[in-house]
Parts: C-alpha cells; sequence; structure tokens
C-alpha cells in the first residue's frame, strides 16, 4: 500500500505560532551516507532552549523512518527531563502518520513503540511548524547523519567539539 501523499500548502508563511514549551525536532537521511540522524530542541513557555539533543545511528529504510525515529527519541527524553508533552515538526507525512497509523502499514513497528510511549504522554500533541521556525533541530540531525563516527549528545548548549549551526 502506498501511503497518502500530504499536501504541501504554502500557508506556513502566514501561520502564526507560539512556541513555548514544545519540543521541535527532525531527522535526516540520504541514500549514500552510513548514518540517519536525529535532533531535538526542548524550549520553555518563554520560548528559551531549555536542552537539545543529536544523535546518529545506523542508516534507516528512509527519510520518513527517522523522522520516527526522532520523534520517539525526542519523546523517551521528555519523559526523563522535562514535563513538555507537546512536539513540532515540519514533517507533513510524520504528522498524517500519527493522526492515521492505519494507512502507513510499513512502519506498523515504529509506530507502535511510539503509540507505547505516547500512554505515558497524557496531553500528547503534535504540531507542524513552518521549516524557518525548525532550522535548530534539522541542523542537529543533519550534523549527526554526517558525523563520521557514533554520536550522542544531550545538553544545554552546542559542545565545542560539534560545528556551529549557520546562525550562531
Amino acid at each position: 500500500m502506498i501511503p497518502p501523499q500530504v499536501r504541501d500548502s504554502n500557508n506556513d508563511v502566514n501561520q502564526v505560532l507560539s512556541l513555548g514549551n514544545i519540543c521541535l525536532l527532525d531527522g535526516s537521511w540520504t541514500a549514500s551516507d552510513r548514518f540517519s540522524g536525529c535532533g531535538w530542541v526542548w524550549m520553555d513557555s518563554r520560548e528559551d532552549i531549555q536542552l537539545m539533543g543529536t544523535r546518529n545511528f545506523t542508516r534507516c529504510e528512509s527519510a520518513l523512518h527517522s523522522e520516527v525515529e526522532a520523534l520517539r527519541w525526542a519523546m523517551e527524553n521528555m519523559l526523563q527531563h522535562s514535563p513538555c508533552q507537546s512536539f513540532g515538526t515540519d514533517g507533513k507525512e510524520l504528522i498524517a502518520m500519527i493522526n492515521e497509523p492505519q494507512k502507513w502499514p510499513r512502519f506498523a513497528t515504529e509506530l507502535e513503540k511510539r503509540e507505547t510511549l505516547q500512554i505515558c504522554f497524557p496531553d500528547f500533541k503534535i504540531t507542524h511548524v513552518p521549516r524557518l521556525c525548525n532550522q535548530f533541530p534539522d541542523f542537529l540531525a543533519k550534523t549527526a547523519r554526517s558525523f563520521h563516527r557514533e554520536l550522542l549528545f544531550i545538553g544545554c548548549c552546542i559542545p565545542v567539539w560539534l560545528p556551529r549551526p549557520p546562525q550562531a
């Protein structure tokens, strides 16, 4: 079964968001890299970054698989480190998959793991955020993917041994 196509709209520019107390996340994948990567950033109610994470893992099957893994890992970390129940992604397909998992049988195993984890989030919410608002998690995911050895970092600022994001 081919997953439903998710329509891309241009209303991202007009979308007004409050990004307080949210965990923004992203996954990164290419067919040629050794690793897939994921990154997340937790922002408090003042929209200040409180914690971030970046890690890589053996390259998964597709870009969408890396997005699902990014969500799962972000959820695990929010359980351990924050009261955050809201997640944001620029991946419309990921949101469609969460909302209608039965339409994505190819991802049944991954979605089952995520659904089990969601039991711990009584107020779970996932929201689409414009790509422009998701640049930092995207940077963390791409950095992890292109790192040439295993990487796992969780902290409140970028360590000196990781490259700096373009805007920093």
